[in-house]
């Protein structure tokens, strides 16, 4: 073996080193070939084997840096725990970090976790055999305490670099996290809604994941900010298990049970996201309510689902990619030793056919 490919070979040692503790720069070259004793030369040829691995890169004026992947490709696979891989939103999201990944040379590991803490806990503890260097989670029930902050505490210890998508637990308040700005986009919609003269607007939320919560916030303090009532009696919540069994059996009781106890007296309901509203608009239609002349909807997300029914849904949508391709660059940001802070994306009402005009 060459000089300068033993130099190559220490050097990468030290680069691996460096990463787990956020350092990324590399020494100057006069440094490096008088802490290894060779040639300017040597290092030269050094440092262009590892640009040509895609190990470091050069930087004008400034020097050679990391570039956050790991000589060995399996250091390179990002695991991602997600509530689901099949649900609507999340294919779409999982090709968006997946193919924002790779552009940084990195590949993307999916574990669904069901929602469920306890699958969770048995994925990262097998996480844990072999630590990964980036670990992208979604929370499982994100309203509740976790039982699991033990887990990703060891594994930070172990040097991985954590990030939330969608929700983080406020056992790890430190944690990076993007997401949604849920609140602004409750108060957007709730605001929309009074532009067109609404009064007296229900809402439907998810209960045991922190989205809902914020949603709901934001819809309620522009309703507070307007004059307007923001009365519990219209406000209905819901569970995983509901949406389970909603998504595996069609069973809709949920949803009439909103209709018969929390809607009457409204005139337009909040939706949690575009799969409720959806599901929500049919179970009106056999009761005779007329969308959007006897009740306007509005939902979140923008999926294809607002699109599906016979009357299009007015909903929230994100630029194109921003969320996955946001939540890849922060994660190869971490991994580069980079300072990351938490992010959330803002929304953008897409108006349809689902709300218009109060009638009184």
């Amino acid at each position: 073996m060459s000089k300068y490919e033993t130099l190559s070979e220490q050097l990468t040692q030290q680069i691996v080193k460096n990463l787990k503790q956020g350092i990324t720069a590399l020494p100057t070259e006069a440094q490096i070939a008088g802490q290894y004793h060779v040639s300017r030369q040597t290092v030269r040829a050094a440092l262009s084997l590892l640009r040509e691995k895609g190990l470091i890169e050069s930087r004008q004026g400034s020097g050679s840096y990391a570039t956050g992947l790991s000589p060995d490709a399996s250091g390179n696979i990002i695991p991602i725990l997600i509530a689901s891989s099949q649900e609507y939103i999340y294919p779409h999201l999982l090709t968006d970090i997946r193919s924002s990944l790779a552009e940084g040379g990195y590949q993307l590991q999916v574990y669904p976790t069901d929602n469920d803490p306890y699958t969770e806990r048995k994925l990262l503890l097998s996480l844990l055999e072999t630590p990964p260097r980036g670990l992208i989670a979604e929370g499982c029930q994100s309203t509740l305490p976790t039982p699991n902050a033990d887990l990703f505490e060891k594994l930070k210890s172990e040097g991985t670099r954590l990030l939330f998508l969608h929700n983080k637990y406020e056992a790890l308040p430190d944690a990076v996290c993007v997401k949604d700005d849920n609140y602004y986009g409750g108060y957007l919609l709730a605001g929309h809604l009074a532009e067109l003269g609404h009064t007296c607007i229900a809402g439907l939320f998810k209960m045991d994941d922190r989205q809902g919560p914020e949603r709901y916030h934001g819809a309620i303090s522009c309703l507070r900010d307007l004059g307007l009532s923001f009365s519990d009696s219209h406000v209905g919540w819901f569970v995983s298990s509901d949406i389970d069994a909603l998504e595996r059996k069609q069973d809709t009781g949920f949803l009439a049970a909103f209709i018969r106890e929390r809607l009457p007296g409204c005139s337009a309901v909040i939706c949690y996201n575009d799969e409720i509203a959806y599901w929500l608009m049919k179970e009106l239609s056999y009761t005779h309510i007329q969308i959007p002349r006897d009740i306007s909807v509005v939902c979140f997300d923008n999926s294809y689902l607002s699109d599906l029914s016979r009357i299009r849904i007015t909903t929230l949508t994100h630029k194109p990619h921003e969320m996955g391709s946001c939540a890849a660059k922060s994660m190869i940001h971490l991994l580069q030793g980079i300072p990351v802070v938490s992010q959330e994306i803002p929304w953008t009402l897409v108006r349809k056919e689902s709300d218009g005009p109060a009638h009184f």
